[in-house]
């Protein structure tokens, strides 16, 4: 475990520096923020978003009709906020300025050793995204499901089966170095921000199936992070509980680049 501050992460002057709650008003009512420019690699740890097509509703990938993106939800608050925490509480040269969304069968994403896919109940991934995310976690590479609940868990085990068939989703528990790799996480015991009363399940994808070798993946099963880390400055969610979400993902990154 490093030997770094286990400070409380939020406090006033911080989240007057955190974006402003305007785009998250916008957000609230529908409005899809737009889409910035990827920035080039340039040795800092970018946050990564994984975009996916959603081929049952035409390929756009769009939900309902509307102009709900499911792998956008957050965006960009979401990484803005966590990357500044990041930043802040840890020497990880983290880019806090930008971050980048890039499909699975990108080349790029391999630049990059962390990258976040939000709603994975609603990927259904291609022969060629299936096959860049496997050869992205042959490599080294890791990934963070977030933001999915309930019976969108069929959908995304009958994805991960496409990108890893004989892969198995193992429950995780506080014995694991990922909960103790900056921060000691003290529970798992956690509900999801939005949907009371679904009880979080943290899953790994291990290599060979094995809990003491490398976790390829972590699945947030009824959970959000990023929606705590996009609302931390609103008093949308209690303080305690935005904290922990960006607990969590302080140690996933550092987990990541460290093993």
């Amino acid at each position: 475990m490093m030997s770094l501050p286990r400070a409380v992460l939020l406090g006033g002057l911080f989240l007057a520096s955190l974006v402003p709650s305007h785009a998250a008003q916008a957000q609230r009512r529908g409005q899809q923020p737009a889409f910035l420019p990827n920035v080039p690699y340039d040795g800092r740890q970018t946050f990564v978003r994984v975009k996916y097509q959603m081929p049952e509703f035409g390929g756009g990938g769009f939900r309902g009709g509307g102009r709900d993106i499911p792998w956008s939800h957050d965006y960009p608050r979401g990484e803005r906020h966590f990357t500044k925490i990041v930043g802040e509480l840890s020497s990880t040269r983290m880019r806090i300025d930008a971050s980048n969304i890039l499909t699975l069968d990108d080349p790029q994403l391999g630049k990059y050793p962390v990258a976040y896919m939000a709603e994975p109940g609603f990927w259904r991934p291609n022969d060629a995204e299936a096959l860049g995310l496997r050869n992205y976690l042959a490599k080294g590479g890791f990934i963070i499901f977030d933001d999915f609940v309930g019976d969108h868990w069929i959908n995304f085990e009958s994805a991960m089966k496409k990108v890893l068939p004989n892969a198995r989703l193992i429950e995780m528990d506080l014995k694991h170095p990922i909960f103790d790799s900056f921060y000691r996480i003290k529970t798992l015991d956690y509900e999801h921000p939005i949907y009371r009363g679904y009880k979080s399940v943290f899953y790994g994808v291990f290599e060979d199936n094995d809990p003491k070798k490398r976790l390829l993946a972590i699945a947030n099963y009824n959970n959000d992070l990023s929606e705590y880390w996009e609302f931390s400055d609103t008093g949308m969610f209690p303080l305690d509980m935005s904290n922990e979400a960006y607990k969590l993902g302080v140690n996933y990154i550092i987990y990541a680049l460290t093993r």
